[in-house]
């Protein structure tokens, strides 16, 4: 039997993790095209299959989105893809540790999507919040499935209550948290 490190294991997993579904996609475009931002935020690229349907809303009202993954294979294959979809002009990748990228990032960001390894859910969620314009949506998925990642999705939705964030959980696909920040700070 084959020993993987930690590192291996966890590579190999994310290979086989599964982009959100069609109806959340659906819905998250839809949210755009209702809310018209002017930034979006994608946090998870993956392969690009949630990439494109925030690209193709946020051609439609003149939007930029920027799009952050760890995985340079992943964005590789996103790039090209979108490319193909004639989006690249809109979107904007990011190749590096969430983390570490989005402080650089521009003020005033419309709609943020959260679709990474749950555990940075908090801390994304933390490091984003300033930069959110009053008004903003923030999606994050994965809210009720896998049970896996259940106690990470419980600190999430605690968090964003905690910061004053109008919040509620949908069982679109594997559960969405739909908050939006009201007030400015």
């Amino acid at each position: 039997m084959e020993t993987l490190s930690h590192q291996e294991a966890m590579a190999r997993l994310d290979d086989f993790l599964l982009p959100v579904g069609s109806d959340t996609a659906a819905l998250l475009q839809a949210l755009v095209k209702g809310t018209k931002p002017r930034l979006i935020l994608e946090l998870g690229t993956s392969y690009g299959y949630s990439t494109a349907w925030l690209a193709a809303a946020a051609r439609d009202y003149g939007a930029r989105l920027i799009t952050l993954e760890l995985s340079e294979k992943k964005v590789a294959y996103a790039r090209d893809a979108i490319a193909r979809a004639g989006l690249a002009a809109v979107v904007d990748f990011r190749v590096g540790n969430a983390l570490n990228i989005l402080p650089g990032l521009p003020d005033s960001i419309d709609f943020v999507l959260i679709d990474l390894w749950k555990n940075l859910y908090v801390a994304c969620l933390d490091a984003v919040y300033p930069k959110l314009a009053s008004g903003a949506i923030v999606v994050a998925d994965n809210m009720l499935q896998p049970e896996s990642s259940r106690p990470e999705a419980a600190a999430y939705r605690r968090r964003v209550r905690e910061l004053g964030l109008d919040s509620v959980l949908l069982p679109v696909g594997s559960g969405i948290e739909l908050s939006r920040k009201t007030r400015a700070d």
